[in-house]
Parts: structure tokens; C-alpha cells; sequence
């Protein structure tokens, strides 16, 4: 689905790279999907030929868009909504179901807006791509010091160049070493309501004394909701896993 090769937007840069760049941040950050004319960021692509702005602001412009929110932030269950996020900004998996559950509990808490921003604004980001490389696909190829499971997470989420993102909406990266399936629905959530997840919370309403854990085990689909309950009850989220 990603490009493979690094692409950088050079100062000498002609007008036919400009549409290069931009093409491959579409594919990259949108997931391969089609984009029709309507749907491109105009002024965002004008900007950044006229060189206003860098291909990382770019990026932020495309992942903040209408579009990209649409097709995965309210259509896709927050656990695959995060996956898709490390791959289309960062290209990698997710490395644990830790830094899944971090993602999560910004994305309820702070919105939409900061969960990309904190993809594109992280030093991971800056040291990878810098401000003008294209984010690309750095997990498809074995690494000398990469875990074998890393190479399999990559592998359950991104299956090749004709897999459009916004065709699998249910999770699809498992924490252990096993390579799933791929699940494919269009519509809704996917298959997202048929896993279950463990949400592990510390204190809530009840005084600041109470430090004792509570579990709630809830549907993938209504993960948001129960997340929004949690914040306002004042509880702590200490943990989000998949119950297997």
C-alpha cells in the first residue's frame, strides 16, 4: 500500500515533482485510496508548491483533513483508527499494546486533531523523515535488530499495494507473534464489534483516597464512549488490551 523508496522534495524541485510528492502523500496518508479532484487540498498542494510550506505540514494538512477523519477516525473502531495512524504517519505498527493504549486515551481526551498532531510533531517523526521525505512503508523490510514480531505486525496491517486502508476497518494487529487474517468489511466498524477489549482504571468518583482498580470489559465498538464515561468519573486509565 506505502511507497517503499524514500521520496524528498528538493529545493530545485520542478513543478512535475511537486506532483510526485504529492501524489505519494495522497497513497501514503489516505491509505491507496482514489482521490477524485473534488476531494484533493487544493490550497494545501498549492502551498506547498509555491513552497509555503514543507512536505511534513503537508502531511499534517492531508491527515487533518475532512477526508482522512471521515474515513477513519469516525468509521473505524479506535483500536484500528491508532494502527492505521502509526502506519500511515510514522510507517511502522504499532510496537505494543501500550503505546495503542496511549493513543486511545489522547485521541478521547484531547480529539482528533491532537492525535495526528502528536504522529507528526513526535521526534520519531523529525529524526525519520524530517521535513521534507514523504513518510514511508519502514516496516515491510526485515531490520538488523527488529523483532520478527514487528515484521508480523506489519504484515497483518498492510497487506500490499492493492489494500485500501478504509476497506479493513476492524483491528487487525494482535501483541503476540501470530500473523492474522485479514478482515474485510465496507461498512460501519467492521468486525470491530466482536472484540473485546479490557480497559484497567484507577480511582473515579468516590474521593481521593480511592486507589483501588476497576476492569471494564467493553465491545470494540463502544470503546469512545466508555472512555468519555471514564474521564468524566474522574478515573485513570492505567491500561487498554485485547481480551484474546
Amino acid at each position: 500500500m506505502a511507497t517503499m523508496t524514500p521520496l524528498e522534495l528538493w529545493p530545485t524541485r520542478s513543478a512535475e515533482d511537486v506532483q510526485t510528492i504529492i501524489r505519494a502523500v495522497y497513497k501514503q496518508v489516505l491509505g491507496n485510496p482514489h482521490v477524485m479532484e473534488s476531494e484533493r487540498l487544493t490550497a494545501a498542494e498549492s502551498q506547498l508548491a509555491n513552497g509555503d510550506v514543507s512536505v511534513r505540514e503537508f502531511v499534517r494538512a492531508v491527515g487533518t483533513s475532512e477526508f482522512y477523519r471521515t474515513r477513519y477516525f469516525e468509521k473505524c473502531a479506535p483500536n484500528r483508527f491508532v494502527e492505521l495512524n502509526f502506519m500511515h504517519f510514522l510507517g511502522r505498527p504499532p510496537a505494543s499494546q501500550a503505546e495503542i493504549s496511549e493513543h486511545i486515551v489522547r485521541c478521547v481526551a484531547e480529539g482528533f486533531d491532537a492525535e495526528i498532531d502528536s504522529f507528526i510533531n513526535s521526534e520519531e517523526y523529525q529524526t525519520t523523515f524530517g521535513e521534507n521525505v514523504v513518510p514511508y512503508n519502514r516496516g515491510a523490510n526485515t531490520q538488523v535488530g527488529q523483532a520478527q514480531i514487528t515484521y508480523n505486525r506489519m504484515f497483518a496491517l498492510d497487506r500490499g499495494p492493492a489494500q485500501v486502508s478504509s476497506a479493513v476497518t476492524s483491528a487487525q494487529v494482535g501483541m503476540s507473534n501470530k500473523i492474522k487474517a485479514a478482515s474485510v468489511n465496507l461498512g460501519g466498524s467492521g468486525q470491530a464489534n466482536q472484540k473485546t477489549f479490557k480497559i484497567l482504571v484507577q480511582g473515579a468518583k468516590g474521593g481521593p483516597r480511592r486507589l483501588s482498580n476497576t476492569e471494564y470489559r467493553v465491545a470494540g465498538d463502544n470503546m469512545t464512549s466508555q472512555i468519555q464515561r471514564i474521564n468524566r468519573s474522574g478515573g485513570k486509565i492505567v491500561s487498554i488490551t485485547e481480551v484474546v
